[in-house]
């Protein structure tokens, strides 16, 4: 999978090696503000851009954006 990190992360982490991403406040996401962070945090736990891909209601919605896409076809 091919992915341009330029326009999913914030310039400062874009050149960074992945384990660094990952381990990065979810805040590193192009549009995602600290008080995202926070929120995120204090909501489900979220601290890291791990834990965010990893939230069991992110990988929810992307199997039925999925599912949709199959449907569609």
């Amino acid at each position: 999978m091919a992915i341009d990190l330029d326009k999913v992360l914030d310039k400062a982490w874009a050149d960074k090696p992945l384990a660094d991403v990952l381990a990065a406040p979810v805040a590193a996401l192009k549009g995602v503000s600290d008080k995202d962070g926070e929120l995120l945090h204090e909501a489900f736990g979220v601290k890291t851009v791990a834990d965010f891909g990893q939230l069991k209601y992110v990988r929810w919605a992307q199997a039925l954006v999925a599912l949709n896409q199959t449907v569609k076809a």
